[in-house]
């Protein structure tokens, strides 16, 4: 009974709807699924990979899901799961599998990849439930990484978000912090507009130069051999290290909470642009917006992924997919930020704000809601 008790203390009026933790015996998957809210549609979201995923990440990825559909106008509502295992040692595809059976008939969720999944594990969740997205091409999905649409919406938040602290992107000093399927692509586009990449991170370490680093030759390394810190003409440094950095946009794009009240005082930005899922604690933004730095929330920001993989469920083309990016993004970036400097506000509480809005207004709709 205080099991359930605990499981309703985190419910509010717009979900979680569905708490299911799934175990199978043989293989001895473990995985977590949170369905937060459909009122918009079916929900899609992403399934983790990692040992350490937990009920409350999980939980609270799910919600920022609710929120990142909702502001990004898709016929969805918020879900996501985590598979309790390490993908660099198990049987990946038997792993995946055993998880798409336990989901097949959880209609209401459509999975989609994410951290430790790919094209070919959504490939395999398909087979097994015919219900999934971010699927590899052959199976008529869109190249999610290869289009880099994640860090595309990255860009486009960023250009927007510039004229609101007179930044110009032409020679903007950027730090990126995972060098991933969201950072190398952010990377490559705020390149295009003249920014600098000075220093990128990822679980080995982290790579400085403060001249700038060659991009292509950074994605190279860390593809060919696995880490930034191969990267020759830099110095390298700790993994946190990357965040005392003095820089104009920091973008975090790997784990959640890397920055949290314990290490936000270090932090030296002018602009930080959330490519990852929630990876700044709320008090933590706070505490930075309190100093001067202005945060563009990851349900704003990074919605690339989530809109192109909705484009791709309902038969969209690539092009459709970077067209509604780019204005869906920069519309909704401009509507944040217009309202937290008329308002003085923080901006996450904007943006949930906002958010909650369109929900709830959606769940008007639901008479069984």
């Amino acid at each position: 009974m205080e099991m359930y008790e605990k499981i309703f203390e985190i419910t509010d009026e717009i979900g979680p709807e569905k708490i299911i933790h799934l175990y199978e015996p043989r293989t001895k998957m473990k995985a977590i699924v949170v369905v937060d809210n459909v009122a918009a549609g079916p929900a899609i979201g992403g399934v983790r990979m990692a040992p350490d995923v937990t009920l409350n990440e999980v939980r609270r990825l799910a919600r920022a899901m609710t929120y990142k559909n909702v502001m990004a106008g898709l016929p969805h509502g918020g879900g996501k799961s985590g598979i309790i295992a390490d993908p660099k040692i198990v049987n990946k595809e038997q792993v995946i599998r055993t998880f798409a059976r336990g989901i097949k008939n959880l209609l209401e969720y459509i999975p989609g990849p994410d951290m430790g999944t790919d094209e070919s594990s959504m490939a395999y969740v398909y087979d097994e439930t015919a219900r999934a997205v971010g699927l590899p091409r052959e199976l008529g999905g869109l190249p999610l990484d290869e289009m880099g649409a994640t860090g595309y919406g990255v860009a486009q938040c960023a250009d927007v978000a510039k004229e609101y602290i007179n930044l110009d992107l032409n020679g903007a000093r950027v730090t990126i912090e995972g060098f991933g399927n969201v950072g190398k692509p952010a990377a490559r586009y705020l390149a295009e507009e003249g920014a600098i990449l000075i220093a990128a991170s990822d679980s080995k370490g982290t790579i400085y130069n403060s001249s700038g680093i060659n991009i292509e030759e950074l994605i190279r390394i860390k593809e060919s051999m696995g880490s930034v810190i191969n990267y020759k003409d830099g110095e390298v440094l700790k993994t946190t290290d990357l965040l005392m950095i003095n820089t104009d946009i920091l973008i975090p794009a790997a784990r959640p909470d890397v920055i949290s009240d314990a290490n936000s005082d270090v932090v030296d930005a002018k602009l930080i642009i959330e490519g990852a899922n929630i990876p700044i604690t709320e008090s933590a933004e706070r505490l930075l917006h309190d100093r001067g730095i202005l945060i563009v929330p990851d349900f704003v920001a990074n919605a690339g992924g989530v809109i192109t993989a909705s484009v791709e469920y309902h038969g969209g083309t690539e092009s459709v997919a970077l067209d509604r990016i780019k204005t869906t993004i920069r519309r909704n970036t401009k509507e944040l930020l217009d309202k937290v400097y008329g308002d003085k506000t923080y901006p996450r509480d904007t943006a949930v704000a906002i958010a909650k809005q369109r929900v709830m207004r959606a769940m008007k709709y639901r008479e069984w809601m």
